[in-house]
């Protein structure tokens, strides 16, 4: 996302008129005027492209602004049960505990940068051509430091994307549940872990029984 430079100066004393150059006190106001528009004009629309414009740097103000824009919610219900069902747990008098299972809704609220994250996908998703060199590149900038990340093109009308670092899960279930990866106009994409811990479980041959534990992130 490339940000043009703006020169947010201005000069209130080109205003002033030649005939009133001896004008002292006239001149002193405009002078004293120009000097807030140096501190407060200038530092306000620099904070302005900073906390809100660019979506690198953008504040939690911005993101929901960027998020009404680009109509993503930054908060995802996923997973959801049936009103009124009772899930495992222990309550008063150990009720419920006997009278239902774990539940699988959750709400996923995203981090500072995983909301920037997720608005950018978003943004170049609606800006890009679709070509795999093009994503790939973008890919390579935006995962930088969170995980190594390319797309493939199966050439039949599906894409799959591959990490190589497990993703957080809250970012995972937004994945999920919105179409943000970028792809070409009705081309179907996934994505796959290919470093995916193993987690607890039944598997072939009792696979992975006694290997790992429940995941909390």
């Amino acid at each position: 996302m490339k940000i043009q430079q703006f020169d947010f100066s201005v000069d209130l004393l080109r205003a002033l008129l030649w005939q009133y150059n001896d004008a002292a006190r006239l001149q002193s106001l405009l002078e004293q005027k120009q000097a807030w528009y140096d501190q407060n004009q200038t530092e306000f629309w620099e904070n302005w492209v900073h906390d809100v414009f660019d979506l690198r740097t953008a504040n939690e103000f911005g993101l929901a602004v960027w998020a009404i824009l680009l109509n993503i919610p930054l908060v995802v219900v996923a997973g959801g049960e049936p009103a009124g069902k009772k899930y495992f747990g222990f309550a008063a008098d150990d009720f419920n505990f006997g009278n239902g299972n774990f539940a699988s809704s959750a709400t996923s609220g995203l981090t500072l940068e995983q909301k920037r994250l997720v608005l950018r996908l978003r943004y170049f998703q609606l800006i890009t051509r679709g070509a795999v060199t093009e994503i790939n590149a973008f890919l390579n900038y935006v995962f930088a430091g969170i995980s190594g990340v390319y797309v493939s093109d199966g050439e039949n009308m599906r894409a799959r994307y591959v990490f190589d670092t497990p993703l957080p899960s809250r970012l995972t279930a937004v994945l999920r549940e919105y179409d943000l990866l970028p792809r070409p106009a009705g081309v179907e994409v996934d994505f796959i872990i290919t470093n995916q811990a193993a987690g607890w479980g039944f598997g072939a041959y009792r696979k992975n029984f006694s290997n790992g534990n429940f995941y909390h992130e």
